[in-house]
Order: C-alpha cells, then sequence, then structure tokens
C-alpha cells in the first residue's frame, strides 16, 4: 500500500501554484524588455490561465476530509482534473476570441508554468514518492 501525507501534499500542490505565479511574472517581465508592454501582458495572461488551472485543481482535490477514504480522495482529485480542464479552456477561448494578443508571449506565459510542475516533481519530498512495494 502506498500512502501519501494529505497535509504535505496540499502544500507541495500549493507551492506549484506559487511557484507558477512567480514564474508568470518572471516571463512577463523578460517579455516586457524584449517586446513591450503588449508582450507582458500577454505572457501574464497565459500563465495566469495556467495559475488559475491549477489553483481550481488545487481547492477540489485537497478539501478536508478525504484522508481516510481513499475512494473520496480519488473522485476529488479526477473532480479537480476535469475541473483544471475546465478553466484552462474557458479562459482559453475567452482571451482568444476577445483580447488582442501577442500569441509567442502568450503561449511562452503559458508554457513557462510547466517548468514549476517538473521541478516540483523532481524536488518531491520522499514520502510523496510511489516506490514499487512488493506484495
Amino acid at each position: 500500500m502506498v500512502t501519501v501525507a494529505l497535509p504535505e501534499a496540499r502544500q507541495v500542490a500549493l507551492g506549484v501554484v506559487v511557484g507558477q505565479v512567480l514564474i508568470t511574472a518572471l516571463v512577463a517581465l523578460a517579455c516586457w524588455r524584449i517586446a513591450g508592454s503588449k508582450a507582458a501582458e500577454s505572457a501574464a495572461i497565459g500563465g495566469g490561465i495556467s495559475v488559475a488551472a491549477s489553483l481550481a485543481m488545487v481547492v477540489l482535490a485537497f478539501r478536508g476530509g478525504l484522508a481516510n477514504d481513499p475512494r473520496r480522495a480519488a473522485r476529488a482529485f479526477y473532480a479537480g482534473e476535469a475541473a483544471k480542464l475546465g478553466v484552462m479552456i474557458t479562459l482559453f477561448v475567452i482571451v482568444l476570441k476577445n483580447i488582442d494578443i501577442s500569441a509567442g508571449a502568450f503561449f511562452a506565459g503559458f508554457l513557462a508554468t510547466f517548468v514549476v510542475y517538473w521541478i516540483a516533481l523532481a524536488g518531491a519530498p520522499k514520502s510523496m514518492r510511489l516506490e514499487k512495494i512488493d506484495v
């Protein structure tokens, strides 16, 4: 059986969201220095979409009282992932239909937030890593 400490996992997940906010700000700043305010705004919007989607996932997936019921916890994670996808698609549609963006900067801001996931996974505490268990 594999167990993960829910408070520790919640803390890591919220850390990912904070990291995404920071990398979004860095990419927006770099875009501003390279290409101006429209690029900076576009990068901030792209990163903001990812941040909003991740936050929706964290809020739903890490609700209280899930640690004692694995089925409820699994359903909460599925609901969180569904909400994340829904938020992402909705915000993409709204932005792409209504806002004049710099596409390169927009997608740079969005994609840069995924680096935070890779860093978080690489540095996850040992208690959160799934290891093969012989049964």
